[in-house]
This record gives C-alpha cells, structure tokens and sequence, in this order.
C-alpha cells in the first residue's frame, strides 16, 4: 500500500485544497468533515481519484473525542496505515471581548483547539506503532500576535502553536514529526465574509498587497508531509505574505 494522509474538515478550502496537493504527491487521501451536507455539490472526491490516487470521506465531529478514536480506528483499517494528519478544523465566531458570548468563547476553543488534542492522540497512536508519521497543525497569524474581535479565535490558535510544539517533543524520538503552518488572510468561506472596508484595511497591512490562495499553503503543507522535511519539527510557518513585517 502507498502512503495514506488524513485531513480534517478538508470538504472546502485550505483543508480540500492540502488534500488536492497530497493526492498529487501520491498520498491516498481520507478526507473528513463534521456532515454530509459538507460534501453535497462538491466534487472534492472526484477531483482527488483523478490523480490516480485512492480517496475515502468520513463524517465525524473532531471535537468528540471517541468520534476521534473510531475515525482513526476506521481510516487505519481501510487504507492500512496514517502516514500524515492535518490537523485543519476549525471555525470562527468573531465579537469584542466584552460581547462575546461564553458560548461562541467555548464552541471555538472545542473545534480548533480540542480537536488537535483528540486527533493528534488517536492517530499518534497509529503512527508511534509505524515508527514514523507526519503531523501538520493549522494555526494562524492570530495565534502568533492577537486580533481584534477574535479573542477565542487567538487563543485556540495560540493554543495549537503550543501543543504542536509540546507534541514534537514527545513523538520526535518515534521519527514523528509535527509542524504548523500559520495563514494570514487566505481566499476561503472565512475570509468571503468580510466588508470591502475590512477588505481594504487588511491589505493595507500586507507587504504583498493580495490575499493568499489555499493552494499556497497547500504547498507549505505538502513540504511538510514530505521526506524532504525529514529533520523539520516543532516549527511554525507563517504563510501570510509579509502581514508581520
């Protein structure tokens, strides 16, 4: 069997696109998302078994844990092994500090932050039995400096920056390694919401002048999965063309 990569809420966006580039590598491909309704009027399977390349779907919230474990279980029984997890679920639920609802506080911090936990765990797991394994975790600028109006946004991403690193250390002896890439403002479902005046402030603070495109954090993605990137751990990448500068 070949190598196999699953990638979590990889229906749309930066994850469809990582799972894209993947299959282009050669990586059989499990995707997941949280419903089926994710996958209605997308042809992200038939773009990926295009490649010649095998690809599954499963439906499962990451944020559960046991809905983790039998994702893991099921993957690992239906491809043979989990050579690479990206770790790429997550959502937002913007508002000031002092509007934020507990609620939106806690719903983003159980999806971006508690999911890494759980899947990195299970598939850990898988991996540490094969002696070798690649884990990419998708943080964000946000982690790295703040942003107004996204304080539960930061902290799970902060949170992810931390618990990539911790986890590098602890899987590192195993030929494991885990990395995560930090996104600026790149073309998604997130970004589309955003007011033209929003629009128009955020790219006065890029050095390039442009939103990203998924694909190139795919590609920063797919580095990282890679054997060329063999002796790369514990890194965060920031992919946000030159927003910190």
């Amino acid at each position: 069997m070949g190598k196999t990569a699953l990638i979590t809420g990889s229906a749309r966006g930066i994850g469809a696109a990582a799972a894209l580039r993947l299959a282009e590598d050669g990586f059989d491909i499990a995707l997941n998302d949280i419903s089926e309704q994710s996958f209605e009027n997308n042809d992200i399977i038939e773009r990926i078994t295009a490649k010649g390349v095998k690809c599954e779907k499963y439906i499962a919230d990451v944020s559960d844990h046991e809905q983790c474990a039998e994702l893991a279980k099921k993957v690992k029984a239906d491809f043979g092994s989990i050579d690479a997890l990206v770790n790429n679920a997550g959502i937002t639920r913007d508002g000031l500090l002092l509007r934020m609802s507990e609620e939106n506080y806690d719903d983003v911090i159980r999806i971006n932050q508690k999911s890494v936990f759980n899947m990195t765990k299970h598939v850990g797991a898988v991996m540490l039995r094969q002696k070798s394994g690649r884990i990419v975790n998708l943080a964000s600028v946000a982690g790295l400096y703040g942003n107004p109006g996204q304080m539960n946004y930061s902290a799970s991403k902060g949170a992810v920056i931390s618990m990539t690193k911790t986890a590098a250390k602890e899987l590192g002896s195993r030929g494991i390694t885990v990395n995560a890439v930090a996104p600026g403002f790149i073309k998604t479902p997130m970004t589309d919401k955003l007011t033209q005046e929003q629009r128009n402030a955020i790219l006065a603070q890029i050095a390039m002048n442009r939103y990203g495109e998924p694909e190139e954090v795919a590609a920063v993605i797919s580095f990282l999965c890679s054997d060329n990137a063999s002796y790369v751990t514990g890194q965060v990448i920031e992919i946000s063309g030159g927003l910190s500068m």
